[in-house]
């Protein structure tokens, strides 16, 4: 049969990116607790098309990746996705391959005071992309976590107590090597007024409540102490943090971003 893909483009232009969207497939995660967990990922994977081609085989990037996945030993981390990167590349006979990875990543955590057990959802998305030219992919891993910050100047001005809201801290993250997303989970956690949890009973909310109020933080506080432990990490070689606060007594959000040049 005819490959049309192969023919020659109407307008001779390089495309920097060419490929598929929003594909999802079950998948494996290595975990720190448990050695791997099960999630679903949403996936999207592209290469560089030249200015003499007229189309890529979408299909080949389904065949790489299953091909990828059938391998039992094919866990989500820097080895299996330096492997999967290189074959999109060879299949699609591309200069540079892309991934992309959305999932949910879940840790199981105690309450403070009761120990009730619930997993807590952390959105993750692991990206790579690898140029021939290039001696190794680069990786970039983002996290969001969810935590309770309370506002110090409420508490210093109030005379009953102080406005909380729910934080999300946002991380994006290139690695010189594999480390854990309980790591980086840990860090955001830290860096907030208390963590947030799935399942709290009386004594535990009573713990978190007070435990928040001690520690109230700005979001300029907690996006500071989120760069500064990241700074200390060994296999951090670039990041962006946001922190962004949903504001329970106003109109609006408030945010704050540092960025590792």
């Amino acid at each position: 049969m005819e490959d049309i893909q192969s023919t020659k483009a109407k307008h001779p232009l390089a495309i920097d990116k060419v490929g598929i969207k929003d594909f999802h497939i079950p998948l494996v995660v290595r975990d720190l607790a448990n050695e791997k967990q099960h999630s679903i990922a949403k996936v999207d994977m592209s290469v560089d098309l030249p200015a003499d081609f007229k189309g890529t085989h979408m299909s080949r990037f389904i065949e790489a990746l299953e091909e990828w996945r059938e391998n039992s030993e094919e866990k989500l981390d820097y080895a299996s996705l330096k492997n999967l990167l290189e074959q999109v590349r060879n299949k699609l006979n591309a200069q540079k391959a892309y991934l992309s990875f959305n999932f949910p990543y879940f840790i199981t955590k105690k309450a403070p005071v009761s120990h009730a057990a619930a997993p807590v959802s952390y959105q993750c998305r692991f990206t790579g992309e690898w140029d021939k030219t290039w001696d190794k992919p680069a990786f970039l891993i983002e996290i969001e976590v969810p935590v309770t910050t309370v506002c110090p100047c409420s508490k210093a001005i109030s005379k009953y107590g102080a406005h909380g809201q729910r934080t999300y801290i946002k991380m994006h993250i290139k690695l010189s090597k594999f480390s854990w997303i309980e790591e980086f989970v840990h860090i955001a956690e830290q860096a907030g007024s208390a963590p947030i949890y799935a399942v709290l009973k009386r004594p535990d909310e009573k713990f978190v409540t007070e435990q928040a109020y001690e520690n109230a933080y700005f979001v300029e506080d907690v996006v500071r102490t989120v760069a500064y432990q990241l700074d200390k990490h060994e296999h951090v070689e670039w990041y962006t943090v946001i922190v962004e606060s949903c504001e329970s007594i106003h109109g609006h959000n408030a945010f704050a971003m540092i960025e590792k040049k």
